[in-house]
């Protein structure tokens, strides 16, 4: 017997049958609403935990994660989502997850996810797979959530004006690097504010990386802020290394991670898996590789983590407009020592912008397993006020 399996994201509804895994394949995870923003959601095909589990976690091995945790799981880096917020309640984040900020109408708090996304995105940078849940490569890491959108059917024509703010405090609250799976058309305004915002992240050694969009076979569609000089857009790969044919290419792909067929969870709250693909799942697995880089090398500044991934990136060096310099290879920088971190001063991808926008040097900030932050209530549940704790032990 065929079963099958119903899901709404958004406007967007699918109908999978087993049968039809294979033609499921093709993108159908750009969503539009109004502002034109698009969220690079990953399609989803309904699957079972048993079967699919190994194949998709193929990217803990392409990753070679195993390896990697030997030597750091990137503890003492925060990782800041921006995006639908992130539920810390589910097992495979539990202890990981700060308490952020919510920049919606809501308000419900920034570890309000009623959409999912944001969830997933955390999930695949720090998820510890616990109780069968989503393995992140960096479980080490801790999540800041800084909630921008609701649903795409409730989201509010102030979101132009708060991605300036997102990024601003992400950067004033710690983070050391921005993860930015959403994509939209220019902005109509607010360019001045932005580009000041990515600016202050560059000359605060805060590293950002931002998904290219799944526009590859339905115009291609370049889209902000994965677009902008100040962050590193990044493509999707499939199981065999080569680029998916929905990840947006252009100019402004830098880099490339694993995308497609990779196991989440169908929806929030419950148990059962599905597999995805999507240039957000390759955004959040570059952010946790570079989460798992700085932790392994606390010393460096973005410039030098970003220098060494492009560095061992699988491209060989060169740079295309698929896949940018490769697949993102931490541990070849982390395992076998390899990437030339080079000038801290000096960024790979945007010098000019940089040396424009951001001219003093770099301000060095202690990276610790303990930071403050100017919030109210506790960051970490159990936590004094304003005290962000990275935690040795994961529950």
């Amino acid at each position: 017997m065929v079963s099958a399996t119903r899901r709404r994201r958004g406007t967007t509804e699918l109908m999978v049958s087993n049968t039809d895994r294979a033609r499921s394949r093709r993108r159908w995870g750009l969503f539009r609403w109004p502002l034109a923003m698009a969220l690079w959601s990953q399609g989803f095909v309904a699957s079972s935990a048993s079967a699919d589990e190994v194949a998709g976690d193929w990217y803990l091995d392409a990753l070679r994660a195993e390896e990697i945790w030997q030597q750091t799981r990137g503890e003492g880096v925060t990782v800041a989502v921006i995006d639908s917020g992130v539920d810390g309640s589910i097992p495979e984040l539990r202890d990981r997850v700060l308490e952020g900020a919510d920049l919606t109408f809501d308000a419900q708090g920034a570890n309000s996810d009623e959409h999912g996304h944001g969830t997933d995105m955390a999930s695949l940078i720090a998820g510890t797979g616990a109780e069968a849940g989503v393995s992140g490569i960096a479980p080490g890491a801790t999540i800041l959530p800084v909630r921008l959108y609701e649903t795409p059917d409730t989201l509010d024509f102030g979101i132009e004006e708060r991605w300036a703010e997102a990024v601003t405090y992400a950067v004033e609250s710690g983070a050391q690097v921005i993860s930015i799976s959403l994509g939209m058309q220019e902005p109509a305004f607010g360019n001045e504010e932005i580009e000041a915002a990515l600016a202050e992240a560059a000359r605060q050694d805060v590293l950002i990386f931002a998904s290219t969009g799944n526009a590859g076979e339905e115009g291609n569609l370049s889209t902000f802020p994965g677009n902008r000089e100040g962050a590193v857009g990044v493509a999707a790969v499939d199981p065999d290394g080569e680029r998916a044919a929905y990840s947006t290419h252009g100019p402004q792909v830098a880099l490339a991670a694993p995308g497609t067929d990779i196991r989440l969870r169908c929806q929030l709250g419950s148990s059962e898996m599905c597999t995805g693909y999507g240039t957000s799942n390759a955004t959040a697995l570059a952010s946790a590789s570079a989460a798992l880089i700085w932790s392994a090398n606390p010393d460096w500044t973005k410039n030098q983590v970003l220098r060494a991934m492009i560095g061992t990136a699988d491209g060989g060096g060169e740079r295309d407009e698929y896949v940018g310099y490769g697949m993102v290879q931490p541990a070849r920088v982390i395992v076998d020592g390899e990437g030339d971190p080079g000038d801290p001063n000096v960024n790979p991808l945007f010098e000019e912008f940089e040396a424009r926008r951001a001219p003093h040097h770099l301000v060095r900030r202690q990276r610790a397993a303990v930071r403050r932050l100017d919030t109210a209530g506790p960051a970490v549940p159990g936590q004094d006020p304003g005290d962000l704790r990275v935690e040795d032990e994961l529950h």
